[in-house]
């Protein structure tokens, strides 16, 4: 390939990289400008330069992942509602009725549309626990 197509691929990975911001093309940017600098200065045939491409933008990865792996971790992981609310419990607020079509919950002050697990009617009042989490809607069982 030409040093020009290289530098193009740089061009667009960068750019892309910018657009996503996902860490998805940068070390494909960093393949491609190691195999610009290469076939700019050697004669290396297509062949070899795809391979310089491939490899060198895998040790880009290679490298780096450890480092973004550590970084992550250390920004603390954040869980989603149905991580925080499976398993709790709940204190049903309005009658749970599919045929009525009502039902609504309340877990830690929150107040959530509700559904039985085995769609049997559950009263007022009773406390019952999240098996899962519907969108806003949560999936309960009577406590046993």
């Amino acid at each position: 390939m030409d040093v020009l197509v290289w530098a193009i691929l740089v061009i667009a990975f960068v750019i892309a990289e910018v657009a996503t911001v996902q860490l998805v093309s940068v070390w494909f940017a960093a393949g491609a400008l190691v195999t610009m600098i290469l076939a700019f200065f050697f004669d290396i045939p297509l062949l070899g330069q795809v391979g310089i491409f491939i490899g060198s933008s895998a040790l880009f990865l290679a490298l780096t992942m450890p480092f973004i792996i550590r970084k992550r971790k250390k920004k603390g992981y954040i869980p989603t509602n149905s991580e925080l609310e499976v398993g709790r419990t709940a204190k049903v607020i309005e009658e749970i009725n599919a045929d009525n079509g009502t039902g609504r919950v309340r877990v830690g002050g929150i107040d959530w549309s509700a559904v039985s697990a085995d769609d049997s009617v559950i009263p007022n009042d009773t406390v019952v626990t999240v098996t899962a989490v519907n969108g806003a809607k949560l999936t309960v069982k009577t406590k046993n």
